[in-house]
């Protein structure tokens, strides 16, 4: 029987990514582009990682980097926003093992900055992280988002991928 990958396995898989892909029309009409890039796993997690204490980050935010990077119209919201949760689950692990440099996954947000349910912990563990930082917190309806997260956001530095 194989043995099963571990989350930081899976965020080392790129599966032959990062990749540009041209857009058919519905894509184009959809998204208002003509090229998406799907990054790999590594780059995601490598923006995650550059996110300092007390500052935010959102999926979104990633993605117009990573297309930046590559030269395209815009990054693949799908792929991003799985390759987060990779890193959030492999970092995880990594804390789980003691390791100090592991991506402080809590930092990367969703649009308009909610928390992320599917994070490792759920949006429990992902606000007591942020809260820890000086961040703070509010729920509407069933969701919880970053006060004013805009004036908390990162700038990332410049990458080349």
């Amino acid at each position: 029987m194989a043995k099963k990958m571990t989350w930081r396995d899976k965020l080392q898989h790129s599966k032959d990514l990062p990749k540009i892909v041209t857009l058919n029309e519905k894509g184009r009409i959809h998204w208002h582009a003509e090229t998406m890039v799907v990054p790999a796993p590594l780059e995601v997690d490598a923006r995650m990682a550059q996110v300092p204490r007390g500052q935010v980050i959102t999926t979104d935010l990633i993605r117009q980097d990573i297309a930046r990077v590559h030269g395209a119209d815009i990054g693949c919201p799908l792929t991003t926003g799985i390759f987060a949760w990779i890193a959030a689950n492999a970092a995880a692990e990594d804390l789980a093992e003691g390791r100090a440099d592991a991506t402080p996954y809590w930092r990367t947000l969703k649009a308009g900055g909610e928390l992320n349910p599917k994070y490792p912990g759920g949006v429990e563990a992902q606000r007591a992280h942020l809260e820890a930082e000086g961040l703070q917190i509010r729920q509407r309806g069933k969701r919880f988002f970053v006060v004013d997260f805009a004036d908390h956001l990162a700038a990332l530095a410049p990458a080349t991928s």
